[in-house]
């Protein structure tokens, strides 16, 4: 039993014992704000494998004459979304910063809808091809905007996880892209690719924006009124408004001259040369050609189940990686992922490998893409090989990019940075796809799966020479490491 003079003793301890703010958290609000920032991110997972099930059906012998796709056609049908969200990426640079993050999603409905109308009520080639267009353009601007949008809103508690959302809900609307193809015509595909666009519009409305954005247009009684909405009514907003004031106040407005200086032109660069290897190792052509690649494989079962599975697969993996963001250092994600993505492109590789090819019987072009034919059980090394490598994709490259993108961007030039790093991305997806339809008709699968494995070797070494550990750090904090190029820790502020 204590004494009272013990208790006295005790009750100065006590008393000095500060709450830390996170345990003030509420992240319900939180919670609801990302979710309806990530609708467009299932419209883009959705959108982008648009035609891994339609391509098959506008190139059989009973299509619409009017819709009929030889293979030049078919490859600009599957490219051109690359193209739009290119579009969609530059356009994003401009309206991040001019509208505000949670403004350019909303817009990105407008395209992403109009699309969808001309896919779903085509009846020419141009419209197809417009229609692709414009639900590229929405994923190029959804793509800039939503990361950024998440990683402002989040405290670095969650942050991790919440990074990882737009990826998970991305690979969830390609599992239901693929799994409504089993069963309705490929316009009603159209037709239900416009719900979550609707949605999203509807529940961003409610939602509100950036507090740090809010905070550099000097508006600190609706970036305090934000806070307090995402946090709780609980939560004293005051220390992480000195925090992110700070941070703006050392950086001031943008200037051309930054991007000559570290803190700048290094996390700009880091964030450029991930998108672009993330798109090199050919995970968008494998997805907007999946059916065809598993037709030509020659796989055991018929390749739009096969799709289905690889998108099932492509769903676990990533919420596996979200469970493990904020357990496992992000760099220890990307090894795993590169080993990964390595293994399983050598095993494509060797299957692939033939001694027939195009060039040396140019009667017979198809040779190089049957080169299984002759196998009457079929093959599961194309299925099973492509599985591991969507596997170690969304583990680690396919999350953590985006993540990163988001993190280590500075603040005051991320709605630019962004909108660069989704143009330089999707451009790269455009000319990948391209020379990956050349290659496959030139050559077969051999080629652009030797392809794939050197980048995932490049991949490997890029993180380990260039990616910093995030994890645990907050977005401040990851700046004045660049700035700095030493420390994490930033300034106490009074």
């Amino acid at each position: 039993m204590h004494t009272a003079a013990e208790n006295d003793e005790e009750a100065p301890l006590l008393k000095k014992t500060p709450i830390s703010p996170e345990f003030k958290i509420n992240n319900s609000r939180l919670y609801l704000a990302v979710f309806a920032a990530i609708l467009g991110n299932f419209s883009f997972g959705y959108s982008l494998v648009f035609t891994s099930p339609v391509l098959p059906k506008l190139q059989s012998a009973d299509a619409d004459p009017r819709l009929k796709m030889d293979e030049s056609q078919a490859g600009w049908f599957g490219s051109i979304y690359a193209l739009g969200s290119a579009a969609g990426g530059l356009g994003a640079m401009v309206l991040n910063d001019k509208i505000g993050r949670r403004m350019s999603i909303m817009m990105s409905a407008l395209p992403l809808t109009i699309g969808y109308m001309l896919l779903g009520g085509a009846i020419n080639l141009s419209m197809l091809l417009a229609g692709r267009f414009l639900t590229g353009l929405a994923g190029g601007m959804t793509g800039a905007s939503i990361p950024v949008y998440i990683s402002e809103i989040s405290h670095k508690k969650v942050r991790g996880a919440l990074g990882s959302c737009p990826q998970i809900t991305a690979v969830l609307g390609t599992l239901v892209l693929y799994a409504l193809a089993l069963k309705l015509p490929w316009r009603w595909l159209a037709i239900a690719g416009e719900v979550p666009a609707v949605l999203m519009v509807v529940l961003l409305v409610f939602m509100p924006s950036s507090p740090r954005r809010l905070l550099s247009l000097g508006k600190e009684r609706k970036a305090e009124n934000a806070l307090r909405w995402l946090r709780g009514k609980h939560y004293d907003t005051q220390v992480e408004i000195l925090v992110i004031q700070h941070s703006i106040n050392t950086q001031g407005k943008f200037k051309v001259s930054y991007l000559a200086t570290p803190g700048f032109y290094r996390p700009i660069m880091i964030s450029v040369v991930m998108r672009f290897l993330q798109q090199m190792s050919g995970i968008t052509p494998t997805l907007i050609y999946l059916e065809t690649i598993f037709t030509k494989s020659n796989v055991s079962l018929d390749a739009q189940y096969d799709a289905a599975l690889v998108g099932l697969v492509r769903l676990i993996s990533v919420i596996l990686s979200t469970l493990l963001m904020n357990k496992a250092r992000r760099k220890a994600l990307l090894y795993t992922s590169s080993m990964l993505m390595f293994l399983s492109s050598l095993a494509l590789t060797m299957n692939s490998h033939t001694t027939v090819c195009a060039s040396c019987n140019p009667s017979n072009v198809s040779a190089s893409l049957d080169y299984i034919s002759n196998s009457n059980g079929g093959n599961v090394i194309p299925l099973i090989s492509t599985m591991v490598f969507i596997f170690g994709y969304s583990m680690g490259w396919g999350t953590i990019t985006w993540l990163l993108m988001s993190e280590v961007l500075p603040l005051v030039a991320r709605g630019m940075a962004s909108g660069v790093c989704v143009t330089v991305s999707w451009l790269t997806a455009f000319m990948v796809t391209e020379a990956f339809t050349y290659l496959l008709h030139k050559f077969g699968l051999y080629v652009p799966y030797l392809w794939f494995m050197v980048v995932s070797v490049l991949g490997l070494l890029f993180n380990a020479e260039c990616i910093p550990e995030t994890r645990g750090r907050s977005l401040e904090e990851i700046e004045n490491y660049f700035r700095t190029g030493r420390t994490f820790t930033i300034p106490t502020v009074q």
